[in-house]
């Protein structure tokens, strides 16, 4: 019934010995080849971590340490960002900020404590738009203690990319129209690397989906059909009591979703993706066979570590979005320079934070360690932005109270969305929009939490 679209168409800490010792691993990133476009194309060329795509699922058990050594083997610098994860500001892969890059040939040593369960990803943090857009992202998962009772635990990372006639990728990574409108947008859909991702299951199955966007700007528009069931997790974070999803959701480019859900079909069953020319199968439950088994409705996770808010207390720094096709910028301050908006252009340069383009010098937010910050963020463009920070978790604001902790939120053109989290994570930290072309072309600053 449901057909693709076709091809090129328009709360452990671990301070206590012994420590969970893993042994350690290592991640190189390099060029590799794999068949993604269909099989009467050519295979394409990728940048990925160990040759496979998407990079390997990592995973640990929460209280382990992750110690990995990333080694350099592309023709440009790189680094890797551990998304969601609250961990030392030094391990957090950002190039200028928290390390230097890891250049051709050289490599780094990523260690810390996986102090949070969850569904989080890993990907490149230099030059994004281009070296994410090539492959070089791979899911992270970190388990509970007691995992849910469910008959299979499926990772999906869903994504986009954008090839041309031959399957190879369109190199057009600084076009403008994308760094000032949506962002960079695939004309492939995939799942796991795949344009037909299939999985078997019984009716009657109870499965854990955790879905990632690894996509470099698209949001996806997702529904279930054939399955029914609960939102357990976001970006990481359990729920304090599990959610229908509705009939469709949306998810975000580095958004995270983990599903609790039962197979209610004959036949088969479909993750959709829908747009404005109708619904598509990103992934598709093959059914064979019935399970006996009944399930009550899934206990909440167990809650990673919780950092309170003092609210009433706040001190509040708005964050005002600018720029983009069909608003501009009149004029903005860039790396000191006060600049037009025709000067910016021509540098690739088309959204501001408060009238600055790009990572300033000082930082937006100067914070004590565990005081409460609110950042109302008001979108004056006329496209959305993914708004995500790092090494912290966040609550949005909102009439009713306050929402699940997140560690991206979108804000769609003409919303103020207001966020609030604890500064206890010491250090300075990316705050940026995670459409990457829109990164790269100036919505990026940064927060420093005093030890």
């Amino acid at each position: 019934m449901l057909s693709r679209r076709a091809f090129l168409g328009s709360a452990l800490s671990i301070t206590a010995l012994p420590a969970l010792a893993t042994p350690r691993r290592s991640l190189t990133a390099g060029p590799s080849r794999h068949q993604i476009a269909p099989a009467d194309y050519p295979d394409t060329a990728l940048w990925t971590f160990n040759g496979t795509f998407p990079g390997e699922a990592l995973r640990f058990a929460q209280g382990e340490r992750l110690d990995i050594r990333v080694k350099n083997d592309l023709p440009q610098a790189t680094s890797v960002h551990w998304h969601g994860l609250r961990l030392p500001n030094a391990m957090d892969g950002v190039p200028g900020l928290t390390q230097p890059p890891i250049e051709t040939g050289q490599s780094f040593d990523y260690a810390f404590d996986l102090k949070d369960a969850g569904t989080y990803w890993y990907h490149s943090h230099a030059q994004s738009v281009e070296q994410v857009e090539r492959g070089l992202y791979g899911p992270l998962i970190i388990d509970e203690p007691e995992r849910p009772d469910v008959n299979h635990d499926l990772t999906l990372v869903l994504d986009d990319i954008r090839l041309v006639q031959d399957a190879s990728i369109s190199e057009d990574f600084d076009n403008r129209h994308d760094g000032s409108h949506a962002g960079r947008m695939g004309n492939l859909i995939l799942t796991n690397g795949m344009m037909d991702a299939r999985f078997d299951v019984k009716r009657g199955e109870r499965l854990r989906l955790r879905l990632i966007n690894a996509a470099n700007a698209r949001v996806f528009q997702l529904g279930l059909q054939g399955l029914e069931g609960w939102v357990v997790a976001l970006d990481g974070m359990p729920l304090q009591t599990p959610e229908r999803p509705g009939e469709t959701f949306a998810l975000a480019p580095a958004q995270r979703m983990d599903l609790i859900v039962d197979v209610v079909a004959e036949d088969e069953a479909f993750l959709v993706q829908y747009d404005r020319s109708g619904g598509y199968a990103q992934a598709t439950f093959h059914i064979s066979g019935r399970s006996e088994a009944t399930r009550p409705a899934p206990d909440a996770l167990p809650p990673n570590e919780v950092h309170a808010l003092e609210i009433d207390a706040a001190r509040s720094v708005p964050l005002r979005m600018e720029g983009g096709a069909m608003r501009g910028l009149q004029s903005a301050v860039y790396q000191g320079e006060d600049m037009g908006m025709r000067d910016l252009a021509s540098r690739g340069m088309f959204w501001a934070f408060n009238g600055a383009v790009g990572r300033q010098e000082a930082p937006l937010i100067e914070a004590a360690l565990g005081e409460t910050v609110r950042v109302p963020m008001i979108n004056d463009t006329a496209f959305p932005h993914a708004m995500h920070l790092h090494g912290h978790h966040f609550q949005e604001v909102t009439e009713a109270g306050m929402g699940p902790l997140r560690d991206t939120l979108l804000v769609n053109p003409g919303e103020t969305r207001e966020v609030a989290f604890n500064a206890h994570n010491p250090g300075d930290w990316l705050f940026h929009c995670h459409m990457l072309s829109h990164h790269a072309a100036g919505m990026g600053t940064w927060i420093r939490v005093r030890a």
